[in-house]
């Protein structure tokens, strides 16, 4: 049986949950971000255990298609820049449409509708995270990183400088120059 759940967004997640579900006694098959299949059926009361256990983790069961669709297409986006270093070798509405054999004006209007916001922003912000997470670990220059995560420089840097304070702070604290690049770029 299939088992949908919200907020596995990495490897670590993956980690936790099989221990986790494991220690429940349950078998499992695989584990995917987002989905865990087990050998066997699961009645109503062990579903509702697994929730309240999944709960306290910060995960959470899908029950209904629409939002099971909507964590398969955050997933696929995270998976992508995360794993993937958003190496496309199509645009990201072909990408999704393909992997979710669904047409994209109707994806991204659920998702609009149920995320309050657009697919591409989420794509974006994820993209962001990204690059933040890679400046922090200070083994790319800012022309690595965006050729990794398939942007220009330009892209990044004044994207990143117009996020908010807090961003443009840990630039000037973690590269020493780059937050003097953004102001020069953007002036």
């Amino acid at each position: 049986m299939k088992l949908y759940i919200k907020n596995m967004v990495c490897s670590r997640c993956k980690m936790v949950v099989k221990s986790e579900l494991e220690k429940l006694g349950l078998q499992l098959l695989a584990v995917d971000l987002g989905e865990v299949e087990t050998a066997a059926p699961i009645t109503a009361q062990q579903k509702s255990k697994i929730a309240e256990y999944l709960k306290g983790f910060g995960f959470e069961l899908i029950d209904d298609k629409k939002s099971r669709l909507i964590e398969k297409i955050k997933t696929l986006i995270i998976e992508l820049v995360h794993q993937q270093n958003a190496q496309l070798n199509t645009n990201l509405s072909d990408y999704l449409s393909k992997n979710l054999a669904q047409d994209y004006s109707s994806i991204s209007n659920l998702f609009s509708e149920v995320e309050d916001t657009t697919i591409e922003k989420f794509f974006i912000n994820q993209k962001i995270e990204k690059v933040k997470e890679l400046l922090l670990y200070d083994e790319l220059t800012l022309s690595e990183i965006a050729f990794r995560l398939d942007c220009d420089t330009a892209w990044t840097i004044g994207v990143l400088s117009m996020q908010s304070n807090w961003i443009c702070l840990s630039l000037r604290c973690v590269v020493s120059g780059i937050f003097v690049l953004c102001l020069r770029l953007w002036r």
